[in-house]
């Protein structure tokens, strides 16, 4: 199928979430690859359940841009997997983001903003170097999924953020959907899934969860936090005030 990428954004992505909305996640990638070319990016944290949307990119693009948000606080077992993981896809394009080195000596100096204001250590370590990144693209998958819950039940399998169009290729599917997938094309896991993991960001603010809770109650634990701040709608600008009262 073709897509006239000339098309207001909002119209474009209405248009590609009415054709798209039931399809599955490969047709999704190969519209939003045909939408956009080089001009699409995927952001992937390598965390517990990335291993099936970056296997699928992999067969239909496997010079995606990949971008990988590595906030200076990851596991160890994360910076291993994302390495091991990208070789094993043939993915050559995966970037890593870092915050600036003079947005973390203003915000962050002693790296304890953890501690006080996690919106704020999430700004400086993740939304800000994503925002810069995704400056030069058009379009960018995620693979957020509605099974997660919370704000994720509504989420559209394609939607417009400001002027860029936003694919969730996995919206659609269950945990028993990407657990059927990993194991036909025996894909490795996170190695931090066995010890209790079903979702992983930085070390100080995720958790283990008992067997059966909801697969992001680790994250943020205690806090009424459940997004790091990437997928939210905020004021441009907002690095600026990172540190104070945001």
């Amino acid at each position: 199928m073709a897509f006239d990428t000339a098309a207001r954004p909002q119209t474009l992505a209405a248009r590609l979430d009415a054709e798209l909305r039931h399809a599955h996640p490969r047709t999704i990638l190969e519209a939003a690859v045909e939408t956009f070319g080089d001009r699409l990016a995927l952001v992937s944290s390598f965390g517990a359940e990335s291993a099936v949307l970056l296997h699928l990119v992999s067969k239909v693009k496997p010079d995606i841009a990949v971008l990988f948000l590595d906030t200076g606080m990851l596991f160890g077992q994360t910076l291993d997997y994302r390495r091991q993981l990208a070789a094993k896809l043939g993915l050559t394009g995966v970037r890593d983001l870092r915050p600036l080195y003079q947005d973390l000596a203003t915000a962050d100096p002693q790296a304890r903003l953890w501690q006080t204001d996690t919106d704020a250590c999430c700004e400086v370590r993740k939304v800000a170097p994503l925002d810069r990144a995704l400056a030069e693209f058009d379009g960018w998958v995620t693979g957020r999924k509605r099974f997660h819950g919370g704000a994720r039940l509504a989420l559209p399998v394609v939607e417009q953020v400001g002027e860029q169009i936003k694919f969730n290729p996995l919206a659609n599917w269950t945990k028993a959907d990407l657990d059927a997938y990993a194991a036909e094309y025996e894909l490795p896991a996170h190695p931090l899934v066995a010890q209790g993991f079903p979702s992983i960001g930085c070390w100080p603010c995720t958790n283990p969860v008992e067997q059966g809770a909801d697969a992001r109650a680790g994250r943020w634990a205690g806090q009424d936090k459940t997004e790091c701040g990437i997928h939210v709608a905020r004021a441009p600008g907002a690095i600026e005030n990172v540190g104070g009262d945001i």
